[in-house]
């Protein structure tokens, strides 16, 4: 099992990606969120320079936000500076995206978008459309040596659905998801990768990474999930789950998705947002603090249940590593965590003092 820390991009803050490092962490996943965070690349710079062995990438790389070939770029530019430990991975942009009022991108045009990313990489030439007609692209001048394509760079497709995984198929090295899947749900997402990868003509092979994105905290003996210290390392992750559903709520109308056992904490929350955020403004208020911080009035809503249901690793050391184990026993190859921001560095310590060394 490997373990990436994923942060909320801070470009002043470059040095936790040292930290990481030093803390034997294999990945640092820089977010790119364009209203909220700073920007991805010149971070990964910064923390490219200032590392060695860690791998580093984009966590994730919003398709709707750039086009295909200037993303292409971007992260050639940084494998340039951290040559054979650079990853991209790309997303169709839930929060950055509906953060502008937008919605992600659709699932054919991000299968577009990882063709084109995965050919400039490769350095070959592809079929590009844009505003309406359809020309062939290449990376040039090669001989200036400002991009490297030599080393390859891993794409991991950010993927849940069905469209998105099977594009992760055809052209990702990876596959990473959103929450701690059910043993269940990841076996099947995974033979859905390979559904695609098949009917791309392509094979997926061992080497094919596999990451989740989660949260996690480490409880000490006699700690509860109410204790004021577990609220402060889960709360962003927490809350961030009513607002994914709450957009879903908006979008499908209805809600059948949510758990009988946090049904009365999802009233409430809804309550909370159709009478506090103006649906004028609501898309600039809803994911606030996006998993970096919890707004305080917020954080009545990060109940034991809830805790559970949003599907972290939360608990003693045995009970995170037998976890672990059967992730991996299920073909899961990372965990990536993402904790909040004020707590990142106790949070990114604590799992590695007392998870990663009992697994290693």
């Amino acid at each position: 099992m490997k373990f990436g820390g994923m942060v909320a991009t801070k470009i002043d803050d470059w040095a936790i990606f040292r930290e990481l490092e030093a803390l034997g962490y294999d990945h640092g996943w820089a977010p790119d969120s364009q209203m909220i965070w700073s920007d991805c690349y010149a971070t990964l710079a910064l923390a490219a320079h200032h590392t060695s062995r860690i791998r580093l990438g984009t966590g994730v790389a919003i398709a709707g936000t750039r086009l295909a070939p200037v993303t292409a770029h971007s992260i050639a530019s940084i494998n340039r500076l951290a040559p054979g430990r650079t990853f991209i991975g790309i997303g169709t942009g839930h929060t950055a995206m509906r953060i502008m009022g937008a919605r992600p991108v659709k699932a054919k045009a991000f299968r577009d978008y990882l063709r084109v990313v995965r050919g400039l990489l490769a350095g070959e030439e592809v079929e590009f459309e844009h505003d309406g007609e359809t020309r062939p692209i290449r990376f040039l001048d090669r001989e200036l040596e400002c991009l490297n394509l030599d080393d390859h760079v891993d794409i991991y497709v950010a993927a849940n659905g069905p469209k998105a995984l099977r594009a992760a198929g055809a052209y990702g090295d990876g596959r990473i998801c959103a929450g701690n899947e059910p043993l269940g749900v990841l076996a099947r997402n995974l033979e859905t990768v390979r559904e695609g990868a098949a009917e791309a003509g392509r094979e997926i092979g061992p080497d094919f990474h596999t990451a989740a994105l989660t949260f996690a905290c480490v409880l000490r003996p006699g700690e509860k999930l109410t204790d004021e210290r577990i609220i402060d390392e889960v709360d962003s992750a927490v809350v961030s789950t009513l607002h994914y559903w709450f957009e879903l709520y908006q979008e499908w109308g209805r809600d059948d998705f949510v758990s009988d056992r946090v049904r009365g904490t999802w009233e409430d929350y809804k309550a909370h947002v159709e009478s506090t955020m103006p649906a004028a403004r609501r898309h600039q208020m809803l994911h606030r603090g996006h998993c970096a911080f919890c707004p305080p009035e917020e954080r009545r809503f990060v109940t034991p249940d809830m805790i559970r249901i949003a599907g972290g690793l939360v608990g003693e050391p045995d009970e995170i590593v037998e976890r672990l184990g059967q992730l991996e026993q299920a073909g899961l190859k990372e965990v990536t965590l993402l904790p909040p921001a004020a707590h990142m560095r106790s949070n990114f310590r604590d799992f590695a003092d007392q998870v990663m060394a009992r697994v290693r």
